[in-house]
């Protein structure tokens, strides 16, 4: 849970630091923008509000590793939500009110988690969790959209080392394999989950791993 406070706490801080003009810039979410991804970062923060205040009476039913699943298909943009992402994103027009929302919404779901039993049963998407893992879960989402939002901008920091080893991590386990040593923690979550290609050298040392790839996480 304090890698939860730590990964969220870090991405919250690139979008409060980022100038006007990089919301316009591409991010490494296909077809959307900067702004587009940091409304989508306030409707995560809602989902964690939402979830923490879902108690469950049943068992688990998922953990964090379970939490995610590897699917074949990779976004497109053409979701109803991730267009109405997109819709929202520009109703802001100006990037500060964005980033009020993200640190005022953003700060409550930080504190929440802060406050929660990592032992309470929480309910979301039809599954049943404990708090711990469903906050843990998010130190992959976390990590891998502060990836996105930093793909095509040059000054802005990069994720914390603890979180990008922590998701390469849970990364391996739910695809249920393993990277080479030489590649870097950023440098597999980037080539495994398709957010850029292989070099020639990368899928040699990868083998027969290569032709699985992308790791499409749902």
């Amino acid at each position: 849970m304090d890698l939860f406070s730590r990964t969220w706490s870090a991405l919250r801080a690139a979008v409060a630091g980022l100038p006007d003009e990089d919301f316009a810039q591409p991010s490494g979410c296909r077809g959307w923008l900067v702004r587009d991804l940091v409304c989508h970062l306030v409707i995560d923060a809602q989902d964690v509000l939402i979830t923490l205040a879902t108690p469950a009476e049943t068992e688990p039913t998922r953990d964090a590793i379970t939490y995610w699943q590897v699917t074949d298909t990779p976004p497109t943009g053409d979701d109803p939500l991730d267009a109405l992402t997109v819709r929202l994103a520009a109703a802001y027009q100006e990037p500060r009110l964005l980033k009020f929302h993200l640190d005022d919404v953003g700060a409550a779901a930080g504190r929440a988690a802060e406050l929660a039993d990592p032992n309470l049963r929480v309910g979301t998407q039809g599954e049943v969790l404990t708090a711990g893992d469903y906050l843990s879960a998010y130190v992959l989402e976390w990590t891998l959209h502060h990836l996105d939002l930093i793909a095509h901008l040059k000054d802005a920091p990069e994720p914390p080392a603890e979180g990008l080893a922590r998701t390469r991590e849970m990364l391996e386990k739910i695809a249920g394999t393993t990277f080479p040593a030489s590649f870097s923690d950023k440098d597999v979550l980037l080539v495994a989950t398709g957010r850029r290609a292989a070099t020639d050298t990368e899928k040699t040392a990868l083998g027969p791993l290569a032709a699985r790839l992308p790791f499409i996480l749902g």
